[in-house]
Order: structure tokens, then C-alpha cells, then sequence
């Protein structure tokens, strides 16, 4: 891979993860809690968000088998604060997923409608911020723990469900590794589907 192109997709993921995270922020503190705010987490510095492992050594890692991803530090947030009690959880673990998807979806209207009429480089850089922001979108909503879509599955089902929950999580690290190196395989074909139906151009079902 072109060192270029390699650090603009570092990059790229850099800001997608902070804008996550600063979603989940903002559902939270548009919900009454000041948590992330309090904790300086409501800002567009990376610094703020960053994690070695996470925002780094795994980007640089799957960027060398072709495909680019990461992860910020978790923004933190006290149910007790949060207004609406029923669907806080749903509303908060969500903002993040649909933040990457409103960003693919915004690059992608441009390249769809515009791709003739704009310099090649700009449907280059495009491309990848859509890609990245689609994969960051679909993993997260994967319902495993400790991802976003665990939370919005267990926010959906009824309070009985706890004590799967609590067990699940208590393992969330061996899921999470069962996800990334065995489970994303069959997740991943959804990636280049919905880069086609945002951009209407069709890539490679292998990232």
C-alpha cells in the first residue's frame, strides 16, 4: 500500500472514531447527563479520544490486510443522569453507528451525484471515507458485547434479561475476539452492498 494512502486512511479512521464518540457524547449530554461533558469528551480533539491500542496498533495492523479499522476510547455516561430512562441506552449507544452512516451517506450522495463534475482525488478520498465509515457503522452494530449493538439489543429486551446480559459482558473480551477473527468474515459481505446502494458504484465483495 502507498505510504500516502496509508496515512490518509489512518487519518480518516482517526476523525470517524472521534465523531463517534463525540455522538454518543452528545446523545448523552442532550439527555441530561453532563458526564462527557464534565470529562472533556465533547470536542473534535483527538487527543481527547485517542487510545494507543485501538486508534493505532490495530488500524495499522488490519490496514495490512486491506482493511482499515479502529477504535476511541469509550465516552462514559451515568445512566442515573440520563432523562429518559427507558430508551436512553437505545438512544445513546445508537449515535455512534448512525454518525459514521450520516457521514457515508452525505460523501456518498456527492460521488453519486457529482462523481463527473469533481477531480478524481476528491472520489478517491471520498471513497475511503465512505468505506471506513460504513465498516465502523456495521462492526459497532454487531449485538456483541462490549459493541454498540449489544447495548441497543439489550435496551430493546425485557429487564429479565440481565443476567444474560451481565454474562455476556463479563466475556466481552473473548467475543470480541471471536468477532474479529472469525465472525467479521460473514459480517463483511454487507460492506460493499451498502457502499453500492449509497454511492451506486459496486466494489469488490473482498476488502
Amino acid at each position: 500500500m502507498d505510504a500516502f494512502i496509508f496515512i490518509f486512511q489512518i487519518a480518516i479512521l482517526i476523525m470517524s472514531v472521534v465523531i463517534h464518540e463525540l455522538s454518543h457524547g452528545y446523545a448523552a449530554e442532550l439527555l441530561g447527563d453532563p458526564t462527557p461533558r464534565l470529562q472533556g469528551r465533547l470536542t473534535l480533539n483527538p487527543l481527547k479520544h485517542l487510545d494507543l491500542f485501538g486508534s493505532f496498533i490495530v488500524p495499522i495492523i488490519t490496514s495490512m490486510a486491506g482493511l482499515t479499522f479502529g477504535w476511541a476510547k469509550p465516552v462514559q455516561w451515568n445512566p442515573y443522569n440520563v432523562k429518559n430512562k427507558r430508551w436512553g441506552e437505545l438512544i445513546i449507544s445508537l449515535a455512534g453507528p448512525l454518525s459514521n452512516l450520516i457521514i457515508a451517506i452525505v460523501f456518498g450522495t456527492i460521488v453519486r451525484y457529482f462523481q463527473d463534475s469533481l477531480p478524481g482525488s476528491f472520489i478517491q478520498i471520498s471513497a475511503y471515507i465512505i468505506l471506513i465509515n460504513i465498516v465502523l457503522a456495521v462492526f459497532n452494530l454487531i449485538p456483541l458485547p462490549p459493541l454498540d449493538g449489544s447495548k441497543v439489543l439489550f435496551s430493546i429486551l425485557p429487564p429479565s434479561a440481565i443476567r444474560v446480559r451481565e454474562t455476556l459482558e463479563r466475556y466481552s473480551i473473548f467475543f470480541f475476539l471471536i468477532l474479529v477473527f472469525f465472525l467479521w468474515r460473514f459480517v463483511e459481505p454487507i460492506v460493499p452492498y451498502l457502499f453500492r446502494i449509497i454511492t451506486g458504484i459496486a466494489i469488490s465483495p473482498s476488502l
